[in-house]
């Protein structure tokens, strides 16, 4: 437990300002939820605005391990995997303290955890830019979605169209004005009728394309608030979004200084996914 006082600010604030930089806003916040914060001697679960010299006591070591679980690193390239609840940034972030010189490479979203890839020269770093720009790398997803496809496997295509004033897309079955197309296929590994478990290969990446689209086939994530319900994620008690980018399988040219890399694949376990 850490103890200090208050300058006035918001509860996030003091906190993120205290442990200097060790605790992100993300963290911070989520510290604060879990009631791990006391003000004045009373535990608080929401970011409230403090009085100058109230005393706060935060129940926590100012060690985040977070990014802490390796699946590979060489002298080019660090594989790490990203839990839930936590932005790319925030990570990334994390990661810099424990690896300086990594250079941040693509994105989960903060709900999503998984395999991500980072460089650690600028040789590698142009190399993996390359590859994600271009799309030449295969990434694969596990989600668990309510019900059952139709189909064993399927190839699915749509259009997609954001929605900026309410950080959301919509997806359609034609080509409508300012759509993108998407392609998102899929293959059911098991089902028990109310749910299902499948491995989803992105062929497009778009905006929350898996969500939007598997939403849009009928079958929302589990867990997933924004493209979902509540009432069946209560069901399921479904507190995270059933989500993980848990294969990335690297592909380069032969003349690549990273070739060696080619058709490696960096493999994670889904955090949501009980062990047996």
């Amino acid at each position: 437990m850490k103890t200090f006082y208050s300058n006035g600010k918001k509860l996030s604030e003091e906190i993120t300002e205290y442990y200097k930089g060790s605790v992100s806003y993300s963290l911070a916040n989520k510290l604060i939820r879990k009631k791990d914060v006391k003000i004045n001697g009373v535990r608080v679960k929401t970011d409230l605005k403090t009085d100058v010299g109230d005393k706060i006591e935060v129940y926590y070591d100012g060690e985040d391990k977070r990014a802490d679980t390796v699946i590979y690193k060489d002298e080019n390239v660090l594989v790490v995997y990203k839990p839930s609840g936590i932005t790319s940034e925030d990570f990334y972030a994390l990661l810099c303290k424990k690896h300086p010189g990594v250079g941040f490479i693509h994105r989960l979203d903060q709900n999503t955890d998984g395999v991500m890839i980072f460089s650690l020269n600028d040789i590698a770093e142009k190399e993996l830019l390359y590859g994600f720009k271009h799309r030449t790398f295969d990434k694969f997803y596990l989600a668990e979605v309510v019900g059952t496809p139709k189909r064993a496997s399927d190839e699915l295509t749509a259009y997609l169209v954001k929605d900026a004033e309410k950080a959301e897309v919509k997806v359609f079955d034609s080509p409508v004005k300012s759509g993108e197309k998407i392609v998102t296929s899929y293959t059911v590994l098991k089902s028990s009728g109310e749910t299902s478990l499948l491995e989803v290969k992105l062929i497009t990446g778009k905006t929350h394309q898996i969500r939007a689209h598997l939403s849009h086939a009928g079958h929302f994530i589990i867990g997933d608030g924004k493209y979902g319900y509540e009432s069946i994620n209560r069901k399921f008690k479904a507190k995270k979004q059933h989500l993980t980018a848990y294969k990335l399988i690297l592909k380069f040219k032969k003349e690549s200084p990273l070739f060696y890399l080619n058709d490696k694949d960096f493999v994670c376990k889904a955090g949501w996914i009980k062990e047996n």
